[in-house]
């Protein structure tokens, strides 16, 4: 009988094959003690309150005590809830990170004012304190940020009233999430050998990509039909997050809700619009790729339920972490001796904590805290996928040491805007190098396909979405309703546009947007489109450019949130509010649609 195979406990698992948590405190008395200590400077921040217009001294007495603060608890923070994440069932560690939560509450309530206090003060006295007291220099780009929001903050009565009606702006999303992980039950399809399975959301995809093209049909059909029956209430709750975004943008005097959203970062609209403009201009290139899918895949007709189906065979290369960690190495050479020296030294020093065990947080993604060394959680099974996830995560790891060692904790930790550009970036230094190491037709099909997919996925995708996103805010602004039957009108409608006339679109894709989360975080996935177009701009100038767009780019990460996020990215050599790193990221897709074209052909010429 063959025994099954289970996951090792946390216990079992080798010290070496660990993160080193120890880093951040040696052991939990010492986290204790930490936590204790924090909990005693709260009246130290607290009798700053009312004193912040006396004098510079005094401001600076305050955010010097709140960063000190800050800094601590983000080492009590992040302990606590690591240990967790090693095994979610561990009594003891789920009451350090409730602890540790509840903390973080109370220093919220104690650090509130501090903003209040400073936008009430005139701005000439702002100008004359950084005049005044040198101290305050590195604050000015902090205090300047606190003053660009002073149009948008209304007065203390009117803010507190908005703050009451947080849990009700709420609602739209908490009601949409029980509907959604909660109350929605698929029924069974069958299996590729025709057994009946549940269908999920997380084995929805999987199902997607299954080489049965029944599968595929039935589990897209299934999924649909059971959205089907509740569009709309799904479109009253998504019509509702909508007008909780249009109001909240109108109260604090924004001219649009896409303005309101872009405003936290500072994104001129542009941004977006050149993103949904330039890649719409780069369409036939999308349907270039899905016309030669379809030729892959043997298919008269291309639907939607086929698109996620791989063309091309897994080789079923598999690497050992070593391997992994070798291979990753190699493939960023390209970003100098520097970054490779403090990425070795990141593996040799237990950064990971690379493998699976009962309990432990699923998935992937990297975290630390400022002042110790970031850290990254993987859950490796060694296959392609796995190395291009390491590749991933040590890019925001590497993103972090820079930023940790060069910025005070005010600006230390970078923007979600610019969070993906240093994942992607490694992440195509890897393809690169893969690509121009491996003669093996399989592997370097798999690996084409591997890149183009991704980028659909990430750019034009989610492109799509901003746009859906714009469309149905605007909508709203206008006085117009969002019924299911529009927005399944618009989303429709926009699927034939992206995906163009050589798919057939399946009329059950005007309820996908019943499903996606993160319609309810408005204006948030263009970050993705742009986080990538960028990374592969950035990359594509550090290959050709060489040193000055390295030192550039390195410099960038180095900034962590010392500006904009887009004045940043300017520096580094990308300015997105210009069409061109779109563009120059769309050639790069060309390109590798051409070599992805010349593969097939060479692999037909063979097989005459």
């Amino acid at each position: 009988m063959n025994q099954v195979k289970t996951l090792p406990k946390r216990s079992e698992i080798p010290p070496a094959d660990r993160w080193r948590l120890e880093d951040i405190f040696p052991d939990d008395k010492a986290w204790e003690e930490a936590f204790a200590r924090a909990k005693t400077m709260i009246p130290q921040v607290v009798a700053y309150r009312g004193t912040l217009g006396h004098s510079p001294k005094q401001l600076l007495g305050c955010l010097k005590t709140r960063d000190a603060l800050g800094e601590l608890f983000e080492r009590v923070y992040v302990y606590a809830r690591m240990r967790r994440d090693e095994d979610n069932a561990n009594p003891f560690y789920q009451s350090l990170h409730d602890r540790a939560e509840g903390l973080g509450v109370e220093i919220g309530a104690a650090l509130a004012y501090i903003v209040p206090e400073i936008l009430a003060l005139p701005p000439e006295t702002i100008a004359a304190y950084l005049k005044e007291e040198p101290g305050l220099t590195l604050y000015r780009h902090h205090l300047e940020e606190i003053l660009r929001r002073r149009p948008h903050t209304l007065s203390a009565a009117e803010e507190e009233l908005l703050a009451r009606t947080g849990e009700i702006l709420q609602a739209p999303e908490n009601i949409f999430t029980m509907l959604d992980t909660a109350d929605l039950k698929f029924p069974t399809i069958r299996d590729e050998e025709g057994r009946p399975v549940e269908l999920t959301k997380g084995r929805y995809i999987t199902f997607l990509e299954s080489p049965v093209r029944r599968v595929r049909q039935e589990a897209f059909q299934t999924l649909y039909a059971t959205y089907g029956q509740r569009r709309h209430t799904l479109a009253a709750t998504l019509a509702a997050s909508v007008k909780v975004n249009v109001f909240v943008a109108r109260v604090r005097r924004h001219p649009s809700a896409l303005a309101a959203a872009l405003f936290e970062d500072n994104i001129p609209p542009v941004v977006y619009d050149n993103l949904i403009a330039t890649v719409r201009e780069g369409l036939p290139l999308l349907h270039r790729y899905l016309a030669l899918k379809k030729e892959l895949m043997g298919l008269d007709e291309l639907h939607l339920y086929d698109v996620y189906a791989p063309p091309v065979p897994d080789p079923g290369v598999r690497f050992s972490l070593e391997e992994a960690k070798e291979i990753v190495t190699r493939s960023l050479a390209p970003l100098g001796p520097e970054y490779l020296e403090v990425l070795r030294a990141g593996f040799a020093d237990r950064w990971i904590d690379p493998f699976e065990n009962e309990g432990k947080t699923g998935g992937a993604y990297s975290w630390g805290p400022y002042g110790v060394h970031p850290y990254v959680l993987l859950n490796y099974q060694g296959r392609l996928k796995d190395l291009f996830t390491l590749a991933h995560e040590m890019g925001h790891a590497m993103h972090s040491y820079y930023s940790y060692r060069n910025q005070p904790f005010v600006y230390a930790h970078y923007s979600i805007f610019v969070a993906e550009v240093a994942s992607i970036l490694n992440e195509t230094f890897l393809f690169n190098h893969l690509l121009s190491t491996n003669s093996e037709r399989a592997m370097r099909l798999h690996l084409l396909h591997h890149y183009l997919e991704e980028f659909r996925a990430t750019v034009f995708r989610q492109t799509m979405f901003a746009e859906f996103e714009k469309e149905i805010h605007a909508r709203v602004e206008a006085g117009e309703a969002l019924t299911a039957q529009e927005l399944c009108r618009i989303y429709l409608g926009l699927n034939r546009d992206y995906f163009g006339p050589g798919v057939a679109i399946d009329p059950e894709i005007e309820l996908e947007w019943a499903r996606i989360p993160h319609f309810y975080n408005a204006f948030y996935v263009y970050k993705y489109a742009t986080g990538f177009a960028a990374a592969t701009a950035l990359a594509d100038r550090i290959l050709h450019e060489g040193e000055p767009a390295l030192r550039r780019y390195l410099e960038f990460l180095k900034s962590g949130a010392a500006d904009y996020p887009n004045e940043l990215l300017k520096r580094a050599g990308v300015d997105l509010t210009s069409p061109e790193p779109i563009v120059r990221a769309l050639k790069v897709f060309a390109a590798n649609l051409d070599r992805l074209v010349e593969e097939v052909a060479g692999g037909k010429s063979k097989d005459k």
